[in-house]
């Protein structure tokens, strides 16, 4: 399997296996930091301080993914992910040093996270378009596989290393190792040779280049359905993953580690879809028929999660869901990519990432008012059936099933050929 996968990434060319490992490093190394951080928050000052770091980091991340969006369209992707990653690397060696010397203050370790914070508002929209400009379009679907594929590796090994260091050593040695991981990451983006961006050097106003990136989501639109339906998606499917699943291994008397094992087998189908079964699928039925049936199956699969009592089904269920997550990712966001003009990919990928933010501070606000009424079961059965509506939504957007069954060729440049007027 691995001589296997080592003679599908060497076509790919080195900047493109540099930015694999990087991307995968700083995926590990940000699990790391999610168990370590909040593990030294909750231990120091207890449930309510918690809250107020999480609460305040995600309205910090809604703030600066569109305003530093317009950065990845003006300055080299390279300079930008190496530059944010030496930044969090930076801050992650202040937290270790803070806690190696017994230190603890909320409003420190705010303060420091609000800077890795606004390192991955610059960070990754950057990191999402940056295939594009190292791959031609007849390998950006290979590409994103395999990105998606190093990612979800690093999802699936973080919490266990984290956990297992913190078990080990101690909250230090795990931030010492975070911020380690990061100095790796920065170091192999740099050496990444990325063709420059058409607007480098241009010397258009700030927000003018930021009103020009919403703008161009708001008058197309496909675009403008297209992310009004996924921001809906995203309303329902984003509790299943995240919040309703401890509640749901709770409410089956299960121990954590049925939890982890659940959260394992979302990271493994995830990885497993990466690696070439959404293309698969996507060959057999087509781009529109391979999108829409993944994401309606993740209602039904969130469906039966809320019927089913069997911990073993609920495990696979899981698998099942980070394959169709795969798929969605997959066919969408190459076409989505090579349609947009490459000086507004940040831009606009930010604002996708910025409507899933807001998504995922309502769902799981719905999901709590819901759970004052009913129990987990039974709201896992309602989002699913919600998510399954409003998957249907996409049938409704104009020109989307016609846009993702276009060859990679045509798609590309398929906005500006379409809306000159909005790419000027």
């Amino acid at each position: 399997m691995l001589q296997a996968l080592a003679r599908r990434i060497a076509p790919l060319g080195l900047p493109f296996r540099l930015l694999l490992i990087s991307d995968t490093l700083m995926l590990l190394s940000l699990m790391v930091g999610h168990v370590a951080v909040p593990w030294w928050v909750a231990t120091q000052g207890g449930a309510a301080e918690l809250a107020i770091f999480a609460a305040t980091l995600a309205g910090a991340s809604f703030i600066a993914l569109p305003l530093l969006s317009p950065l990845g369209d003006r300055i080299s992707k390279r300079h930008l992910i190496a530059g944010g990653l030496m930044l969090m690397a930076a801050e992650g060696v202040v937290l270790a040093a803070l806690a190696q010397a017994g230190y603890y203050h909320l409003s420190w370790v705010i303060a420091l996270e609000l800077l890795a914070v606004i390192a991955m508002a610059a960070i990754m929209p950057a990191s999402l378009s940056i295939v594009a400009e190292l791959l031609p379009p007849a390998q950006l679907t290979e590409g994103l596989g395999l990105q998606k594929s190093a990612q979800a590796v690093g999802r699936l090994m973080g919490p266990v290393l984290g956990g297992a260091v913190l078990a080990a050593a101690g909250t230090a040695p795990t931030l010492w190792l975070h911020a380690l991981l990061l100095v790796f990451a920065a170091l192999l983006a740099a050496r990444i040779k990325t063709v420059a961006p058409e607007q480098q050097g241009a010397k258009k106003h700030f927000l003018r280049e930021l009103r020009a990136g919403l703008a161009a989501k708001w008058k197309m639109p496909m675009e403008r359905g297209w992310t009004f339906v996924s921001f809906l998606v995203m309303i329902f499917f984003g509790p299943g993953i995240g919040m309703l699943l401890p509640l749901k291994v709770q409410s089956l008397g299960l121990s954590a580690v049925w939890l982890g094992a659940c959260e394992a087998s979302l990271s493994a189908g995830l990885l497993l879809g990466s690696l070439g079964g959404s293309v698969w699928l996507a060959q057999r039925i087509g781009r529109f028929n391979a999108s829409l049936a993944a994401i309606l199956m993740e209602g039904v699969v969130m469906l039966a999660i809320g019927l089913n009592h069997q911990p073993l089904l609920l495990v696979l269920g899981f698998g099942l869901f980070g394959a169709c997550i795969a798929t969605v990712q997959m066919v969408g966001q190459t076409h989505r990519l090579l349609a947009m003009p490459q000086s507004y990919r940040a831009r606009m990928t930010a604002v996708n990432m910025m409507a899933m933010q807001v998504a995922g501070v309502l769902g799981p606000g719905l999901a709590g008012l819901t759970l004052l009424r009913s129990d987990v079961d039974a709201v896992y059965g309602l989002f699913g059936l919600g998510l399954f509506m409003v998957g249907l939504g996409y049938l409704l957007v104009p020109g989307y099933r016609a846009f993702l069954n276009l060859p990679h060729a045509e798609a590309e440049g398929h906005y500006a050929k379409h809306y000159p007027q909005l790419f000027r």
